[in-house]
Parts: structure tokens; C-alpha cells; sequence
């Protein structure tokens, strides 16, 4: 049952019992606000709008680690690299989508490993940061208990609490990497053959690149996915990148509290339902569509062939690891994982596409209208209206985002539908993976993954803020008339 609170200043004595949620004289401080507004600063104005700092976070960032990649000192022959695929590594780095189209291993030194790090680390804690940042500035004005339900998501107490949700974001990611560190250095030593400074570099490198879902590698061999004790603790951190900083931490406090699942979030129990269908769906389409075939699976026994459709099953989604086979599938398979692509993972995670969270709640709202229901009702909880809404939007908007970009792409590379659309809901999709699109020696088709690249990391969070930002009542209410769809 929803509570229904009147915050209003004559009720502000009857309204103490929820006073935790502002801070002392909150209310009187708000009407000294609201008689004179304060002069704010440049800092202060840029807070107030998450949507604009995410946007000049992320160009910074590219900004930055692109100049770096085109200094010589970030070749391995010590020559400046092209501007074009410097700023091409320097957006798929910091968007977490990981798209080579140098060798990560044979074209970069180590300071420009180094560097492409460094973008993927700042690049996968901004994102989860700034989405919990526009969460807390979406749900600033409505009713008190729909605060309490965003705070409890986004793991503050308080609107006001901005330094608790970054500790929190930063602990969270900082955990899993040192976990997957751990994990992989056994594994990579041996894989190194007792190479303990190259071991532990992999490691680093590996433990960081998995869990924000980037897809390069240090080492020219790749993923190393004939080994469980590097594939596996990958695949593991990858998967809990794509779940998002709201699910982790409610697992963790349930963990922690022993909280059973049926008192779980609904966030947290969509998230992880649409997960885990996805990644059974994907395997099964690959066992069912590509198993025979002999490029893919070439010389494989049953165990070998389970590993790899495991690992297509769950790295398509965002990741990126290991893209050699890619351009070998058929061309159903590139549809569909063209699909999963533009899907992604979970909201405010280091995936992208348009979420699984976004996905389910059209798939909602389909089956509403189809059953002649006004209410979108799911585990015995109503999505509000406001909710769907911004879904069915994200979702046209990306769908619409994606055509024109394919379309682009089959016109400045002349190459086939399902290749332009496949690159296009990689880029989109952070998927990592490219069938031969994006090529350095095509400056155009760089140019325009590197702009889907951008949206498809800050589109959908910017687009929900435009939604869902409180706006001023209408004072006009036009006369409603139907109109005939479908």
C-alpha cells in the first residue's frame, strides 16, 4: 500500500514522523529558498543538472585520453598513432565498449594500455555514478514514500546523501576487481608460464576490463577461454558488471541481512528474471543454430563446445572478449545477437543498450494492452505510468537511432544490412564486437560508431532525465479524441 503524505508547510508538525528523510530545519530552510533564491556557483549549477555534468564527464575523458593515445610514447614503434583511431580507442574506452580496430597487444605500449585502463576504469565508475546521480535528481520532488523507495534502491537515505552513494558505487566496483584479480592470477601465471610481472599485469588488467564490460585485451591470444580458471572468474565479473550498482548492493544487503528473495526489490528481481532469460535464450540459440558449425566449433569435443557457447551466450550481451569467431557465424545469428546487443544489461551498470529493465517493461506493457488492462502489473506491484512511458521512449528513440546509423553505414562502407546492423547495435550496445565495419582505414565509419558509441553511453540515461525531470504543471488541458492505431 502506498502512503500518500501532504508535505505541505501547514502540515509540517503532522509530518515529523518522517522528518529522517530531510535534515533539521529542512522545511524552514525551503521557504527561506523559495522567498529568495540563492546565488549559485558554477559547481553548484552543474550538480543541480547530472544529465549536463555526465555529458562533460565523458567528453573530458574522451578528450583526454585521446590526446594521450596519439603520443608516440603510446606505440609500441613509438610513433604518434593516427587522430582518427586515437579518438576511436579513446570513445570505446571510455564508453566501456571495448570495439579494437588496432591490436591491443602488438600496437600499444604499455603506458597506452596503460592509458585505454585508465579510460575504461573512469569511464564504467562515471556511468554508475552519474545514473545514480540522475536517479536521486529525478525523484527529487515527488511524494515522500516514492523518496523512501528511491533511496532504498540507490542505497542513500537521503536525497542529500550524493557522498554516501559515491563511496558506495566506488566500494562496490573497487571489490569485485580485487575479487577477480585474485581469481585470475593463478590461472594467468600458469597460462604465463610462471610469468609473474606479466601475470600480474593480465590480472589487473583482465580484473578491470571484465567487470566494466570493455573487451580489450593485453595479450594477443585473447580471452583465454580454454581455460575455466581464467574464462570463468571473467565470465563471472562480466556478468556482474551488466547487473548494475542498485542490484549488487540490494544482493549484498540481503546477503548480509539474509533477506529472502521474495522481499527483494522488484528492480533487483526484473533485472535478474530478464538477466538470466537472456543468457538461457542466447545459449540455446547457439546450440541449436551454430553448433555444427566447424569454424566456430572446429575440432571441438562436447566440453570445448559447452565452454563456447557459454561464453557466446553471456560476452555478446557487452563484453567483447575474444571477438575472433564473430565474423564466422551465420547471418541469423548476427541478427540475433544484433538483438541482445541493442537489449544490453542492467539499468545504472557499465552495460549498455537499452536495458533489460527498459526491455521488460515494454514487453509489460504490450501484454497490458493486449489483455485490455490500464494498470502495468508485474509479481503483484503496479509500474507506474510515468515508468512505461519513458521505456516505450528510450526504446523508439534507440530504435530509431539505430536504423539511421545502419543506413549511414551501408551507404560510406557499402557493406550488407545485417553487418551495418550488427556494428551499429555493437556500438550502440557497448557489445565490444565488430564484423569488419569498424576498419581504421574507413575514417567515416570510425566517425560515426564513435558518435553511437557516445549516445549509447549517455543517451539513455540523458533521455530518462528529459523525461522524467519535474516540470511545471500544464495550465491548459485539451479535450480528449481517440484515434485509431494498429
Amino acid at each position: 500500500m502506498n502512503l500518500v503524505l501532504d508535505e505541505s508547510s501547514t502540515n509540517r508538525e503532522a509530518s515529523r514522523g518522517y522528518s529522517w528523510w530531510f535534515s533539521g530545519d529542512a522545511f524552514e530552510r525551503q521557504a527561506a529558498q523559495d522567498r529568495k533564491p540563492p546565488r549559485r556557483n558554477l559547481s553548484a549549477r552543474l550538480w543541480s543538472h547530472p544529465g549536463r555534468l555526465t555529458i562533460l564527464y565523458f567528453f573530458t575523458l574522451i578528450i583526454i585520453a585521446t590526446v594521450l593515445l596519439a603520443l608516440p610514447i603510446s606505440s609500441h614503434s613509438r610513433t604518434a598513432t593516427d587522430p582518427v583511431v586515437s579518438f576511436f580507442t579513446a570513445v570505446s574506452a571510455a564508453s566501456t565498449c571495448g570495439i579494437q580496430v588496432v591490436n591491443t597487444t602488438t600496437h600499444w605500449s604499455m603506458f597506452g594500455q596503460a592509458v585505454i585502463l585508465l579510460a575504461v576504469q573512469f569511464g564504467g565508475f562515471g556511468v554508475m555514478t552519474f545514473a545514480s546521480l540522475i536517479a536521486l535528481a529525478v525523484n527529487r520532488h515527488i511524494k515522500a514514500s516514492q523518496r523512501m523507495l528511491t533511496a532504498t534502491e540507490i542505497g542513500a537515505t537521503k536525497l542529500s546523501e550524493t557522498k554516501g552513494v559515491l563511496n558506495a558505487v566506488l566500494v562496490t566496483t573497487l571489490l569485485i576487481e580485487v575479487i577477480t584479480f585474485f581469481a585470475l592470477f593463478p590461472g594467468l601465471l600458469h597460462v604465463n608460464h610462471g610469468n609473474v610481472r606479466h601475470a600480474l599485469w593480465e590480472a589487473l588488467f583482465f580484473a578491470v576490463i571484465s567487470y566494466n564490460n570493455a573487451g580489450f585485451t593485453p595479450d594477443g591470444a585473447g580471452l583465454h577461454v580454454n581455460s575455466w580458471s581464467v574464462g570463468l572468474p571473467v565470465l563471472l565479473s562480466a556478468f556482474c558488471g551488466t547487473l548494475g550498482f542498485p542490484v549488487l548492493l540490494n544482493l549484498m544487503r540481503a546477503a548480509r541481512n539474509h533477506t529472502p528473495p521474495k522481499r527483494w526489490t522488484l528492480h533487483t528481481k526484473i533485472t535478474l528474471i530478464a538477466t538470466f532469460s537472456m543468457v538461457a535464450v542466447s545459449l540455446v540459440w547457439f546450440r541449436c543454430v551454430e553448433w555444427n558449425n566447424h569454424t566456430l566449433f572446429a575440432h571441438a569435443d562436447l566440453q570445448t563446445r559447452i565452454r563456447y557457447a557459454l561464453t557466446a551466450a553471456v560476452m555478446p550481451r557487452t563484453s567483447g572478449f575474444d571477438p575472433s569467431w564473430v565474423p564466422q557465424v551465420s547471418d541469423p545469428t548476427k541478427v540475433f545477437m544484433s538483438a541482445v546487443m541493442f537489449i544490453g544489461g542492467g539499468s545504472t551498470s557499465t552495460a549498455g543498450g537499452i536495458r533489460v529493465t527498459t526491455f521488460a517493461a515494454v514487453l509489460l506493457v504490450c501484454r497490458a494492452a493486449f489483455q485490455g488492462r490500464h494498470d502495468v502489473t508485474v509479481l503483484r506491484k503496479r509500474i507506474s505510468e510515468r515508468t512505461t512511458m519513458t521505456a516505450v521512449s528510450i526504446m523508439t528513440t534507440c530504435l530509431s537511432l539505430v536504423f539511421v546509423v545502419s543506413v549511414a553505414l551501408m551507404v560510406v562502407s557499402d557493406c550488407s544490412l545485417s553487418d551495418a546492423l550488427f556494428d551499429t547495435c555493437s556500438a550502440f550496445g557497448l557489445g565490444g564486437y565488430t564484423v569488419g565495419v569498424a576498419d581504421q582505414g574507413d575514417p567515416a565509419a570510425l566517425l560515426l560508431l564513435s558518435v553511437t558509441m557516445i549516445v549509447g553511453r549517455i543517451g539513455p540515461m540523458t533521455i530518462a532525465y528529459a523525461i522524467n525531470r519535474p516540470a511545471q504543471a500544464e495550465a491548459v488541458h485539451f479535450p480528449e479524441e481517440p484515434i485509431i492505431v494498429g
